[in-house]
């Protein structure tokens, strides 16, 4: 799922005008203020999360809602989202009317009426948002899906401590050569679907700064049985450590270091 946030004055409309754009299914998060409006005053006291639906849409409310649990939600059955007004968005960002966000700008528009084709074009060149949900949600829905008795996953996370008395990992600082790691992971992928037996194998790996506790890499095969897909969720975990340019910076409390550098 391609995602970006948009900001600056003109951002629901731009939003209004990139929905009627952008192709497949697009979810929308706005900021709301803080009493929420009438999903949060319908909310019963007791409950710590509550959906409101009706025939075509729905609100949730609960404590301590965040941007990224939105798109979470948008990943598995979403073509793009959009993040609107959220002012420290830590996404791809089209800034409008001259908006200084905290993301990395990928576009800068002028006002709201801006030609729309550019931006389009941006979107869907920006990194996707995935998630071990959003990649299993696509391997079942592959031709041969209705062959397959197996869906195995392995989903690797920012480790705080590997021992007691080691230093506590604040974040590791992932940087990859695009094109080249992209190459590299749908060859990858390719080649561990020839397998006899294995019918569709998606790898991810995200960017930039990642804290600890949060997933790093995901992989998802889908497989006619048990056995074909955790040897191949294994081999294809190793492969994209072994064969892609991904190099990883490390953050402790003590100090900061490339791990490449170390090894």
């Amino acid at each position: 799922m391609q995602t970006v946030a948009i900001c600056g004055p003109g951002a629901d409309a731009l939003t209004a005008r990139l929905v009627a754009a952008l192709p497949g299914r697009v979810g929308v998060v706005r900021q709301v203020a803080e009493d929420g409006g009438p999903a949060s005053a319908s909310r019963p006291a007791s409950a710590d999360t509550t959906y409101r639906l009706d025939a075509d849409r729905w609100h949730a409310t609960g404590d301590d809602p965040s941007l990224r649990d939105a798109i979470e939600r948008l990943a598995p059955d979403h073509d793009h989202a959009l993040a609107v007004e959220f002012t420290g968005a830590d996404l791809p960002t089209v800034a409008v009317g001259g908006a200084d966000p905290p993301g990395t700008v990928v576009a800068e528009v002028a006002d709201a009426d801006a030609p729309v084709d550019d931006l389009v074009a941006t979107i869907e060149d920006v990194e996707p948002f995935e998630t071990v949900e959003s990649l299993v949600a696509e391997v079942k829905r592959a031709p041969d899906a209705h062959r397959s008795g197996a869906i195995a996953t392995f989903t690797g996370r920012v480790r705080a401590q590997d021992d007691p008395d080691d230093d506590r990992t604040q974040y590791l600082e992932f940087e990859k050569y695009e094109a080249v790691a992209a190459d590299r992971m749908r060859t990858i992928e390719t080649e561990l679907a020839e397998r006899e037996g294995v019918f569709e194998v998606r790898l991810h790996h995200r960017t930039g700064v990642i804290p600890d506790g949060e997933d790093i890499v995901f992989v998802v095969v889908l497989a006619g049985h048990r056995e074909e897909a955790f040897r191949t969720v294994e081999d294809g975990i190793n492969r994209l450590k072994d064969e892609v340019p991904i190099f990883k910076k490390e953050v402790t409390e003590a100090e900061t270091f490339w791990v490449h550098e170390r090894e």
